[in-house]
């Protein structure tokens, strides 16, 4: 038997095909979520969905016959019918879970700023317009714009006292497990961490430039799949900025310093590019890629929304930065992130990066480790009883924290 899991997230979407009788993942997945082109984040979909039903309708099927085709996909990689899998398990924010179980979008668009329900749901695939008869199950939802990707995140890594959890992906979910209690909240950093809203950004995808060294006077570029470049996904914009930090192209107020400040021959890789300074990447016959200072500012903000929702978590738990005995990272942002470039733009510090570890996949894997558990959907649900959910939306503690960690760290 087989179970289908799914992390549906607001910029990308990742899949895996699970043998229940081994627990073993046969394949995996993933495709940028389609409702994109209604915005890039949680609030402009929502906003999208509230003004226009005809949106909202085609929101959701985007989303489910997206999820189907996938499920089609990994069954045919495995050479198996779509009717034998028994079960699939969805994790996903509020948001993009409301959209998918076709709920009222009013309470989470408008004060108070929550899910209609906070417990998990149990469908079944006619109920999202799939054939076949299998039973589906989506996660809970804690609160506020904290959601099942958070709890199947946590979940999956079973953190352990004092330990802080942190997905970097468009909705930003931060959890700081101090006891029993799980201290959580959404920071809205924007899609700019998975290669989203930048210049040139995409998918961690073949054709991706993943890493970005710059070597003396020269650099030096990896591409996923070993093709040509076609863009740069999120983890190698945020490598990009700690290495123009390091060479002093960048200032810590994130202005990109102009050929003539520059007293090396990177100084020719900065250009204008409409009206603004642009660092250039890759150049051929066919493209130009290129960081620009607008990226550059999206990374900040994105930063900043960070490090301000991990300090007010803390604030909250009574727990000082350095007393913190684990750090588990998880995201859509590319295959690594070291732990020091989130120290070297102010996400981080020394002694987070100490105890840093990066789980991939980690909502996927959470999902999957439901579906193959026997108690699996009942311990999801009584670990979803533990959060409690901080908003940061009109919070004065956040918002004078955020514009302090807008710049980056001298």
């Amino acid at each position: 038997m087989y179970s289908l899991a799914i992390d549906l997230g607001t910029t990308t979407l990742a899949a895996s095909l699970v043998d229940l009788d081994s627990g073993e993942r046969r394949a995996m997945s993933g495709a940028l979520n389609p409702q994109r082109r209604f915005g890039a984040d949680v609030v402009s979909r929502l906003a999208a969905g509230v003004n226009s039903q005809q949106n909202y309708h085609d929101m959701m099927t985007l989303i489910r016959t997206e999820l189907r085709r996938l499920g089609q996909e990994l069954c045919d990689a495995v050479d198996i019918a779509w009717s034998d899998v028994r079960s699939v398990a969805i994790a996903g924010n509020p948001a993009m879970q409301h959209i998918l179980l076709g709920l009222p979008l009013d309470s989470l668009a408008f004060p108070p700023f929550r899910p209609l329900y906070t417990h998990g749901t149990q469908l079944n695939a006619a109920d999202l317009e799939w054939d076949g008869a299998a039973d589906v199950y989506v996660f809970p939802m804690p609160g506020g714009f904290v959601g099942g990707d958070t709890v199947a995140f946590l979940y999956g890594a079973e953190p352990g006292d004092r330990t802080l959890c942190l997905d970097m992906g468009t909705n930003g979910e931060i959890a700081l497990c101090a006891g029993e209690t799980i201290w959580a909240t959404s920071a809205a950093a924007g899609p700019a961490f998975e290669g989203g809203n930048l210049s040139c950004g995409m998918a961690a995808l073949p054709g991706a430039i993943s890493s970005v060294r710059i070597d003396g006077e020269r650099l030096r570029l990896q591409v996923i799949g070993d093709v040509q470049p076609c863009g740069i996904c999120g983890s190698a914009a945020i490598e990009t900025v700690t290495e123009l930090l390091r060479c002093g192209i960048v200032e810590t107020g994130g202005r990109l310093r102009t050929p003539a400040e520059i007293d090396s021959n990177l100084a020719a890789r900065v250009i204008e590019h409409r009206g603004a300074a642009a660092f250039v990447l890759h150049r051929d016959a066919r493209q130009l890629i290129m960081l620009t200072q607008d990226d550059i500012r999206q990374l900040q903000l994105a930063k900043a929304a960070l490090r301000a929702g991990i300090d007010v978590l803390l604030e909250r738990s009574c727990i000082q930065c350095q007393a913190l005995k684990d750090v588990i990272l998880t995201g859509s942002f590319g295959a690594v992130l070291r732990p020091e470039w989130l120290k070297t733009i102010g996400i981080f510090d020394e002694s987070m990066v100490q105890t840093t570890r990066f789980t991939p996949e980690g909502v996927l894997a959470g999902v999957e480790k439901a579906l193959v558990r026997t108690t699996g959907i009942t311990a999801v649900e009584e670990l979803a009883h533990r959060f409690k959910v901080v908003p940061l939306s009109g919070t004065p503690l956040f918002e004078e924290l955020f514009m302090r960690h807008i710049d980056f760290p001298h």
